[in-house]
């Protein structure tokens, strides 16, 4: 595993692979590595000659008052992981390389970043869009994996990879889960025993959401609020938002019908959670 601090370095490299007619696969982290993750370095594996995995915790999605200083980090428990998949470069930016004195330039994918957590990280995925755009731009991936958690972050760079015609197909893997439901995320570090079993309602929550559909329910102010009175039974719970939407463009619907995606943030001790399942109503 070669490792990368330099941009220009990481990107010498990939030219160089991509001279040799190998194929690249990206899987872009900021670290504090889990399941989630490790499961799309498999499957970059099963998909390209080259893999490139990046940890890097981009200052540019965190508000002054968001948790940019406490985000888990640890690079070597991260290396001993993925010295399992014996991946063949492992990409360590940093923040004054990618982001010098003067930088003043940034990558915006409208309407989509405005829906759902963008209504309450108004910025949190210009800085998606701008450190993806960069990624893709050292890396030069054929491929790009991503999970189903973070499935408007997603959604996003899919569009951001369509209109910026980067040669790049994007990959997703279905969300992993602990074993009682719960979104594997890095946030998780945050939670207290207690936090951590509350967590838990959120996907009991978009349980009863797809349940509710299933019963044949197609009005989603009456889903909404019965998933919001379930949540609201732990008060510990700030929630952000709840929504049911077109899974294409993300807005809210008013009959459910077809595919729809069931969608949530909330702030549960220290940590903001987000999770969503995608239904297919008929």
């Amino acid at each position: 595993m070669r490792v990368f601090k330099d941009p220009q370095e990481m990107h010498a490299y990939a030219q160089k692979m991509k001279h040799r007619a190998k194929t690249i696969g990206l899987v872009p982290t900021m670290g504090y590595l889990h399941e989630g993750h490790l499961s799309l370095v498999e499957a970059a594996k099963k998909k390209a000659d080259i893999v490139v995995v990046s940890i890097f915790v981009n200052p540019t999605q965190f508000r002054p008052e968001e948790d940019f200083s406490r985000y888990p980090r640890d690079l070597k428990r991260d290396k001993n992981l993925l010295g399992q998949f014996d991946i063949n470069a492992l990409f360590l930016p940093e923040a004054s390389k990618l982001y010098p004195n003067g930088f003043k330039t940034y990558v915006e994918v409208e309407s989509l970043s405005k829906k759902m957590c963008g209504h309450s990280r108004p910025t949190h995925f210009r800085g998606v869009a701008t450190i993806i755009t960069k990624l893709f731009n050292l890396v030069l991936p054929d491929f790009a994996f991503f999970g189903d958690k973070d499935y408007q972050q997603r959604l996003i760079i899919e569009q951001l990879t369509k209109d910026l015609n980067f040669p790049t197909r994007i990959i997703s893997l279905p969300t992993v889960r602990e074993f009682d439901g719960l979104a594997m995320s890095s946030r998780n570090q945050h939670l207290s025993d207690k936090d951590r079993a509350n967590a838990t309602i959120l996907q009991r929550a978009l349980l009863l959401g797809k349940e509710e559909i299933a019963s044949g329910e197609r009005n989603p102010h009456k889903i909404l609020l019965r998933m919001r009175s379930l949540i609201g039974t732990i008060p510990a719970i700030r929630l952000d938002y709840v929504t049911i939407a077109d899974p294409e463009t993300l807005e809210e619907v008013k009959a459910v019908k077809g595919k729809v995606i069931i969608a949530l943030a909330a702030q549960v001790g220290k940590a903001r959670l987000i999770d969503n399942l995608v239904i297919n109503a008929g």
